[in-house]
């Protein structure tokens, strides 16, 4: 790292440094007091302490105050009563109470998650308030205890700042050791998705009781501080009120920002030493303020200041689509060194009758298969056969009812995800399962960390341990990422987030690779190259493979083992499962080739539905869209095709609003929509149905469509009532009061297509929408699309160019956020040198 460098991560302790220094004189100049000053060092260790569970670990306490309050009473009932006139000791005892009882109640308290967690804190708190409030023998009740003593060197309270500033600036340079430690960055993996960190091989508990017994031990030693500046403990910081106060701290200042809850804190004595002077009930104005805050700058005082230097900074130039161009595997096979040795001659993994039922569902039924070493063994089945619940079973997500679960001889069934990863298990996910906030080299560094000897290290930098950026590099050049580093895992395609889960799973060094759909949301390129680079893989790890692109699967092989309603239909050899005639019946349909062949009438009308012109969408600093320009007549079908990366999904989301055009114009029926917001944009007639479904989970087929029709009853479109939704999806009749959660994956599908028709709908958006389904369920949504063109406009994206091409009208091929070509989608389907210039085949 470079000198300049250096000093740019340490910017954070510099100010801190110089903020220090300055304060007392700047606290002077306004009236303060040197005691105030103190004061406003106390609070920013407190907040700062907290800050380690709200803004690092994701976790909101409620009762925080409680450890402030603690470590006062601690080190005043020490002095007091043990140790007479003592600082240090006496300090360093109510530090270890704080400590312990920190452990011991974290234990307890983390058994909980989510708001539970932040309800049980609130509790924690009221119950020591009250005990402490009562108990007047030990805490002096509502009188306090008083009589702290300060050594006479101390008595000067310039002399005590100087020796406050002087821990706070120590302590702050182990917190920011701490917090680019690998333990910090595992906690801001936590905040993120702590189900993925738990299956990249962290124990989750573990570090959250890691950051619950520093958060508080911090806590408590600036109650310690506060003690013997004001020489007085009392019940007051126990309180309720005292938890609400440190917390908006935290949010006012900036909870996302190392220094910002310090800020916070300097931000809330000033306030509360001047308005204080004018009124009793400043708190009011103060809470109106924190309300204020969390509504209007989430990010905080230190947000604000951003974006008030933001016109200073120089700006760094747009960026093209970040995955556009990348390959994946272009360095060769994966390293020896992420390749990880059996301990046995048998197979690599096998079950034994496993079986999971949810309430009535049987999801999966006695299924036994066993995947040998460096073999691609494929699994695959009709939508619904339990595949997915089959590999939450082996990865440990769920727990199997009955049977086991054996790797490399060893039974894993039952372990938590954590320890079945370690044990050798890595997975990818059906739906992307990233930490979307962080950046594509954190995802990475994270993934290979978790199997480092410093993995559980508080105090090294993660990011200048030598071996663990070497890995990290290698395998950021093996999934193609290489150059798109520093972009949000978020912000990717699709496709570039296939490929970034797929690394992560191979980051955990695995014995045996569990891939489900990798090839899922991929265009067909690079779906060959990914499909080759899988079968490159398993001649160094086992695979096991779930896939619906049953061509490629076919072809790609070993062994293949098909479930159809929740067991096992063949198990065997390619040729087996593909001439098998129950295989053909609930499986394969009449094949995407037949449905490509047979004409489709087109409805496309005369006039224009929809028009974008000149369009440009960035994201950040990336030029996603550039210049766009389409049309699309009522009753037409238009195909959005291009690789991963070249603007198809962003292209929809400015559409439907969730994504702002920076420039251009978009009309539609004649109603400019640049703009809108997405409520607006919806009740104008366009329906949307994201890429991966985004159904409400927990409700059921007739809330969730009841949720699309509600506010989109405006006259926008052909009218959607329940009848006539099921008329085009018969299916959903049957599945009327199932929870979404429960369906298939085609069902699901069905159901998310049939609530961005409910309602009011006019032009129909579809964004992959047959990802992930199986070749029976694509036959049956395709002829459901093809019915459609009769009552709306459709614009859909999908990689599958056979069922693209033959449904729609004409395409519209994008490159890199830019239109590269327009026209008949049949000159695509009949001209096969066209369709591999338009589309890079």
């Amino acid at each position: 790292m470079t000198l300049n460098g250096s000093l740019r991560d340490a910017r954070p302790l510099l100010l801190a440094l110089v903020a220090l220094v300055v304060l007392p004189f700047a606290l002077d100049l306004i009236g303060l007091t040197m005691t105030t000053a103190s004061d406003v060092v106390v609070f920013a260790l407190a907040v700062m302490g907290l800050n380690i569970l709200v803004g690092w670990t994701g976790l909101v306490s409620f009762g925080h105050g409680a450890w402030f309050g603690i470590g006062a009473y601690a080190a005043a009932i020490l002095q007091r009563q043990l140790l007479p006139g003592s600082m240090v000791l006496a300090g360093l005892g109510a530090v270890l109470v704080v400590c312990a009882f920190s452990l011991v109640a974290g234990l307890l308290i983390l058994r909980r998650r989510g708001v539970y967690f932040s309800l049980l804190t609130l509790a924690f708190t009221a119950m020591l308030f009250s005990i402490a409030f009562r108990w007047t023998e030990l805490t002096g009740g509502e009188n306090g205890l008083g009589n702290v003593q300060r050594w006479a060197s101390l008595a000067d309270p310039r002399a005590y700042y100087a020796v406050v500033a002087a821990l706070a600036f120590l302590l702050l340079l182990l917190l920011w050791r701490f917090h680019r430690s690998p333990v910090g960055t595992v906690l801001v993996a936590i905040r993120e998705n702590e189900g993925r960190a738990g299956f990249l091989g962290y124990d989750t508990n573990r570090y959250k009781l890691l950051a619950f017994a520093v958060s508080a031990t911090l806590t408590g030693f600036a109650g310690v501080l506060s003690v013997f500046n004001h020489r007085f403990a009392s019940a007051d910081p126990i309180s309720i009120a005292f938890s609400g106060e440190l917390l908006a701290m935290v949010v006012i200042g900036g909870m996302r920002s190392f220094l910002g809850p310090a800020v916070g804190a300097l931000f809330y004595i000033l306030f509360r030493e001047f308005l204080s002077i004018y009124t009793a009930n400043w708190l009011l104005v103060f809470g109106l303020l924190f309300v204020g805050f969390i509504v209007f700058s989430p990010d905080g005082l230190v947000g604000i200041g951003a974006r008030l230097l933001a016109p200073l900074r120089k700006k760094a130039p747009a960026e093209a689509a970040a995955m556009a161009a990348r390959r994946a595997g272009e360095s060769g096979r994966i390293p020896a060194r992420f390749i990880r040795e059996g301990l046995s001659r048998g197979p690599v993994l096998s079950t034994d009758g496993i079986g999971k039922s949810f309430g009535s569902v049987r999801a999966v039924r006695g299924v036994s298969l066993a995947v040998e070493d460096r073999r691609l063994h494929a699994l695959i089945g009709p939508n619904g056969a339990g595949k997915t619940t089959a590999f939450n079973l082996l990865s440990g997500m769920f727990r199997p009812d009955t049977g086991q679960v054996l790797l490399d001889g060893r039974r894993v069934d039952g372990l938590e995800p954590h320890a079945i990863t370690r044990a050798g298990i890595g997975r990818s996910f059906q739906i992307t399962n990233l930490f979307p906030g962080l950046t594509v080299e954190e995802n990475i560094r994270l993934a290979v960390q978790a199997r480092h000897p410093a993995a559980f290290s508080v105090l090294r930098d993660a990011r200048g341990i030598a071996d663990l950026r070497d890995d990290t590099a290698e395998l950021l050049r093996w999934a193609g990422m290489a150059g798109a580093e520093r972009a949000e895992a978020g912000s990717l395609s699709y496709g570039g987030q296939r490929l970034l889960d797929m690394g992560l799973a191979l980051a955990t060094r695995p014995r045996i690779l569990l891939l489900d759909e990798p090839l899922a949301g991929l265009a067909a390129a690079e779906r060959e190259r990914v499909g080759d680079l899988i079968k490159t893989l398993s001649a160094d790890i086992p695979v096991l493979l779930v896939e619906h692109d049953i061509d490629r699967v076919f072809r790609m092989a070993d062994h293949v083992t098909v479930m159809a309603d929740g067991e096992v239909l063949v198990d065997g050899t390619v040729a087996e499962a593909r001439d098998d005639a129950r295989v053909q019946a609930v499986y394969l349909g009449s094949g995407a080739e037949a449905l490509a062949g047979k004409p489709r009438a087109s409805a496309a009308g005369e006039r224009d539905l929809l028009i974008m012109e000149g369009v440009n969408t960035f994201y950040g600093k990336s030029h996603i869209l550039n210049d766009v320009s389409l049309t699309v007549r009522e009753g037409e079908i238009v195909a959005l095709l291009g690789r991963n990366g070249a603007g198809k999904s962003t292209l929809l989301k400015t559409l439907i609003g969730t994504a702002r055009a920076a420039s251009g114009r978009i009309s539609l029926a004649g109603t400019e929509l640049a703009g809108l917001r997405p409520d607006q944009v919806a009740r104008l007639g366009i329906g949307f149905v994201p890429q991966g479904r985004a159904l409400f989970a927990g409700m059921t087929v007739e809330e969730n469509l009841g949720l699309g029709r509600l506010k989109r009853r405006t006259g926008a479109g052909v009218h959607w009532e329940e009848e006539r939704v099921l008329e085009f999806f018969p299916r959903l009749r049957e599945r009327w009061t199932v929870a979404a959660d429960r369906l298939s994956g085609g069902e699901q599908q069905m159901v998310a297509v049939a609530r961005a028709l409910s309602g009011d709908t006019r032009l129909l958006l579809l964004d992959e929408p047959f990802e992930g389904l199986s070749p029976a369920v694509t036959e049956e949504l395709f002829e459901t699309f093809d019915k459609l063109r009769r009552e709306v406009a459709i614009i859909i994206v999908d990689h599958h160019l056979d069922l693209a091409l033959s449904i729609s009208d004409r395409t519209v091929a994008l490159e890199r956020g830019t239109v590269q070509w327009t026209g008949a989608s049949r000159l695509l389907r009949e001209d096969e040198e066209l369709r591999r210039r338009v589309l890079w085949l």
